[in-house]
């Protein structure tokens, strides 16, 4: 029984997280950013690292290598931040870098292993395999609890 993750072909952000590639759906991609000021809020998740002023806009910014449980790490100069959008809720996500834009053939991606590293199999829509490379991609609505995020929501 293999249930279809995605109906058509897919066109996915490729950004790193310790040693491994993950995809994000563009149309869910509003913009990427390199990392600025970012003001802690108080009584938030250990993962949520505060707000970014962007545009005028107050956004949400968590940590994805804490949120899946991956060692901290300083900030470079190819750390970016990854600003998606999903049900009327922007947030930002820490990455250490974003790669690229690729298109990822239907046929390509498979349902998620138990276990991709250290990410929880509940934070993976699927896995695609490209050449040599392996992407994990992520489903957008379990990394972003909104009920663990609803602190920020105004």
């Amino acid at each position: 029984m293999t249930e279809e993750i995605y109906a058509n072909d897919v066109k996915v952000i490729v950004f790193q997280l310790a040693d491994e590639e993950y995809g994000v759906p563009v149309q869910q991609v509003r913009s990427i950013e390199k990392v600025q000021h970012i003001t802690r809020v108080p009584k938030t998740a250990k993962f949520v690292k505060g707000v970014i002023n962007l545009r005028g806009l107050v956004t949400p910014v968590i940590d994805l290598r804490t949120r899946f449980g991956l060692v901290e790490q300083e900030y470079t100069d190819s750390t970016r931040v990854i600003i998606v959008s999903l049900e009327n809720m922007e947030v930002g996500l820490i990455v250490d870098a974003a790669n690229d834009v690729i298109d990822i053939p239907v046929e390509a991606v498979e349902p998620p292993p138990e276990v991709v590293g250290a990410v929880e199999a509940n934070y993976i829509k699927g896995v695609a395999k490209i050449e040599r490379r392996l992407l994990i991609l992520l489903k957008l609505d379990a990394v972003l609890n909104p009920e663990e995020l609803k602190v920020l929501q105004g």
